[in-house]
Formats: C-alpha cells, structure tokens, sequence
C-alpha cells in the first residue's frame, strides 16, 4: 500500500520500503517517520507491488529486500533502474537510488543487485542510526554505504567479479580513458576513501577531488561511488585483499 504522511514536504527525503515481512516494514517505517527528514511513501510486500507503486509514487531512495517470493530484490531492482535510465535528466525519477537489505554480510545476491543497479547494501540487523544515516547518505550520492562491508563482499567474490566479460571489457576501455591524477582518485575511491581522506591523501583540496571524482563518474558511466568500486574489481585495478 502507499502511505502519504500529511506532513509531506519537497525537502524531506521520501523513502519506499519494499520487504515481504510486514513487521520489518512497520518497524522500519517507525523508525524512518521519526526522522525530520525522512518519510516513507511507499511500502511493497513484493517486487510486482513496487513496481505499480513507484510508478505512481516518487520516492528517492528504495530499501529493498534482496530475497522475495515472486520477483525478487535483484530482479526488481533491474527493472527500477530501466526507468530510471529513461528517465529525463534531473527528475526525481533519474536520481532514483536503491539499498538493497540483506541478513547476510556476505550474500552473493545482494553483490548481483549492485551489479544490477542498487547503490549498495545494508544488513537488516544493522542498528538503527547507520540505516538514517545510509538512507541520507545514498541521498546525497557521495559516499559509499559500509566500506568495510562492501569490501568483504568484493573480496568475497572477486573471482566471480573479475572473470572474462565483454561488460569487463568495456569497463577496461573505461578505465583506460582516466587520466593519471583520476586513475589515482579511483584506485581511492576502491579503497573506500572519502572525498576529504582522498584530498588529504594527494594533498589536493575537496573541490578538486569532487571535479575528479564527477570527471571518473562520467567516463566509467557509473551511477554513483559503489559503482566505481565493482569497476574497479571488475577490471583488476583492486583485488582480493
């Protein structure tokens, strides 16, 4: 069903929550209402509903649980991101981003909805404060969601990431147009650097990091840093640590 809080505001960050368990969307939209910022706008039992619901409800950040009857996470996951690149630029629509919610820290599923499109992802049982926190953070675009969890995943299935692909292969051709200052950034960004370490790093000020890392965005043709981060073990540029 869509919920439509009477107190909806442009400013606030709107959140659809799509999970087959009804008591993990009623805690969470609990938890998430309670915020000023946030307010949940859409809550799915299943992929098919998230669909028909975000079709008619703008919402800038999907939580999205990875393992669903019916269509699951990965796969409505996929189909979101299909509307989001025919979107038009600038819309809410386009900024779409998606957090995939998985019980495992080491799920090749939620690596297969990265793949597809998601920004990263968040364990259920992580506590309260680094779920606002990754619902602003995805936001906002500019860093990637638990770094250190990312990396276990990658690192966990480096070897399926980095196998022969044309996908891979045109993310070496990608990778090869970074002039040698960008090839720097993004081997920190792979790290899980933020702007202020990497600037801090090259002894470069953040503006000029920020210039770097929208001129990386822009010639890997990634949505946001997560991405950069799967490019740079597709690719080799990282591996297994």
């Amino acid at each position: 069903m869509t919920e439509t809080p009477e107190n909806s505001s442009d400013s606030t960050i709107k959140v659809a929550l799509v999970d087959d368990q009804q008591l993990v969307r009623s805690g969470f939209t609990m938890l998430i209402n309670s915020q000023a910022d946030l307010e949940v706008v859409v809550q799915a039992g299943d992929g098919r509903e998230a669909l028909t619901e975000l079709a008619a409800t703008a919402a800038d950040v999907v939580l999205m649980d990875v393992r669903m009857p019916g269509l699951d996470g990965i796969e409505t996951t996929r189909k979101l991101m299909e509307r989001v690149r025919a979107a038009t630029p600038g819309s809410r629509l386009s900024g779409l981003k998606i957090v995939v919610l998985t019980t495992f820290d080491l799920d090749e599923y939620a690596l297969a909805a990265i793949q597809a499109g998601a920004s990263g992802f968040l364990l259920k049982d992580a506590p309260p404060e680094e779920l606002l926190e990754a619902i602003r953070t995805v936001y906002r675009g500019d860093a990637v969601i638990a770094p250190s969890t990312t990396r276990r995943l990658l690192d966990h299935v480096a070897p399926m990431l980095s196998a022969p692909s044309p996908a891979n292969d045109k993310h070496q051709e990608s990778v090869s147009s970074l002039t040698a200052r960008e090839h720097e950034v993004f081997l920190l960004i792979a790290q899980g650097y933020s702007n202020p370490e990497i600037a801090s790093s090259l002894f470069l000020s953040e503006a000029t990091v920020k210039t770097h890392v929208g001129h990386i965005l822009s010639k890997l043709n990634a949505r946001d840093r997560v991405q950069i981060v799967v490019i740079a073990y597709e690719t080799g540029a990282v591996s297994a640590s």
